[in-house]
């Protein structure tokens, strides 16, 4: 992590040095006052090769800078990328968490299901007797009694309904 953070520093820096290259490099004003009209002619001429010649290092510099300021970029998501391996670690405890949770909902289910059956045992026994003494049955719907279930799918944890 270290160097890469010192990598990124020396990129800022020498991004830094080529941007005040390119400030400053300029051209001197030509003195028109005191020239004669072929040191002039003479002048300008030097300042269109020079002024070429300056166009070309000032391209170069801009070309610099833009690949660097790409490294950079690369250096920074690099440098970023343990932020996800922590959110990586705080998804996986989470889904730890949750199968822990899923697995206590199905433990609770199962022991639920256990729990109606065995409901549905004591009314099967008791309605017959139960209808003789209050015209009406004990207990009713049993055929629709569903509890929750958790399975998971690989990475989805899904929750189903299961009749009981």
């Amino acid at each position: 992590m270290n160097d890469i953070q010192a990598e990124i520093t020396a990129i800022q820096t020498q991004i830094e040095a080529l941007r005040q290259e390119r400030t400053s490099l300029t051209t001197d004003p030509i003195d028109l006052e005191s020239a004669s009209p072929e040191e002039i002619s003479d002048a300008y001429r030097r300042r269109a090769k020079e002024d070429l010649q300056l166009f070309a290092e000032v391209k170069g510099i801009d070309d610099a800078i833009a690949a660097l300021e790409a490294q950079l970029a690369q250096k920074i998501e690099l440098a970023s990328q343990p932020q996800n391996d922590s959110l990586e670690r705080r998804v996986a405890a989470g889904r730890r968490q949750a199968q822990a949770q899923a697995e206590r909902i199905n433990q609770l289910a199962a022991e639920l299901a256990a729990e109606l059956q065995s409901l549905k045992a004591t009314a099967d026994e008791l309605s017959p007797s139960y209808w003789q003494v209050y015209y009406k049955p004990l207990i009713t719907g049993f055929r629709s009694i569903s509890v929750p279930y958790v399975r998971t799918d690989s990475d989805v944890l899904t929750i189903v309904n299961r009749i009981v």
